[in-house]
Formats: C-alpha cells, structure tokens, sequence
C-alpha cells in the first residue's frame, strides 16, 4: 500500500505510463480511478494526481460523460515528438554526459546478447521490455535533469507509437536493436559519449520512418 500521497501519485504515474507504453492499456480503454485507488490502496487523489500529470503528454484525455481514456497521438503530434527527440539526442553527449563506467558497458553488452536472442525467436512484448530497459541505460547517461526530464517525456510520448509498429516490423525490430547496441557497446568501449548522441539520433530517425510509412499505409486504407 503506497501512503506518501506524493510519493504515490509518482509511482501511480510511472505505472500508468508504463502500462501505456507497453500497450497493456490501448487507445479507447477508461483509466477508472476507483479501480486504480483499489488496486494500489490508496484513495482516488493520488490516482487522480498522477492522471493529471500525464495528461499534458497528450496520452490520456477526459471525455464528458466518458471519463479519462488513453488516446494515440495524432500523425502531427508525433512528427513533433520525433523532431524534439532528434534534437535532445544531440545534446545527450556534448552538454550532459556524465563520465562512462564499467558497469555501462557491461549492462549494454548484457542488453546486445539478449537483442541477439530476440531475433531468433521474436516477441513484441519481449522486445517492449528489452528496448525500454535499453532506454533506462541511455538516460542513466543524462546527467543533466532537465534534459533527462525531457528525454524520458518525449520517449513515453514516442513508445505508444513504436511499439505498435513493432508489431508490424517483427523481427526486423529486433535486428534494428542489435545494431543501435553494437554501436553503443563500441561507443561505451571507446568512452565516447558524443558517439551515444549520434547513435540514438540515427536509431531515432530510422524508427520515425518506420512509423510514417505505418501511417501512411493506414491514411492507404482508410481512402
């Protein structure tokens, strides 16, 4: 049971994205706060707290008469989170880096003999986990808060999207994530943070283009 009201509302927060983001809850499913309160024993303010707070994500909305729903983002919305994950990428080495460690490497090379795995026997929900334990290791790198704050908003943002094409991609997926970890297994060898940025700005751009051809298959079938 979660007592802190604070303390509550942020991990009710973190859950909720999280359950977003690996599509557990999908667009058109109702966040009912009674059954939230229940099932973290506490009551409906700290529930209704940390809805509030991803509701500016753009994630969830309330709808009279509805209640609040999880919603997709429109096709403009995510051009417009992907062109701000660009640029954040860009700064992750150069201005916020904090010094590469051991354990990085290790972690990164751990996460790249999974990846490899996954692509013999490929599971989107498999694959879910991996790349959003892969995402904690970038922003661990993030020393900077604010940058580490907006990395984290734009990737639940970004996450609804792409793993919904994951399911369409399959395992080519899984490929795509070995070599964003090859490269940053090099990039951790070498204790080149710049080369981090670079590596998910490029992995970033190859994901947009796989979602906007996913859009632009659907805009095919609605016509």
């Amino acid at each position: 049971m979660l007592t802190d009201k604070t303390a509550a509302a942020e991990a009710i927060q973190a859950q909720l994205l999280r359950r977003i983001c690996f599509l557990e809850y999908l667009p058109g499913d109702q966040l009912k706060e009674a059954e939230l309160a229940a099932e973290f024993g506490v009551s409906r303010t700290p529930v209704r707290d940390a809805i509030n707070r991803i509701n500016h994500l753009g994630l969830v909305e309330t709808r009279n008469g509805v209640g609040t729903v999880v919603v997709a983002l429109t096709a403009e919305k995510i051009h417009h989170v992907y062109e701000m994950r660009l640029e954040l990428a860009k700064l992750i080495g150069n201005k916020s880096a904090r010094a590469i460690r051991a354990d990085d490497l290790e972690a990164a090379q751990s996460l790249l003999d999974e990846a490899a795995i996954l692509t013999e026997n490929f599971h989107p929900r498999n694959y879910v986990e991996l790349n959003h334990r892969v995402h904690e290791l970038i922003a661990s790198l993030i020393e900077n808060s604010v940058l580490n704050s907006f990395w984290w908003q734009t990737y639940y943002q970004a996450a609804s999207t792409w793993y919904r094409s994951s399911e369409r991609l399959g395992p080519d997926a899984g490929r795509a994530l070995v070599h964003e970890l090859g490269d940053t297994v090099a990039a951790l060898k070498n204790n080149d943070a710049d080369a981090i940025g670079f590596i998910q700005r490029t992995h970033i751009g190859y994901g947009y283009s796989g979602i906007k051809a996913q859009l632009c298959d659907q805009s095919t079938d609605k016509a």
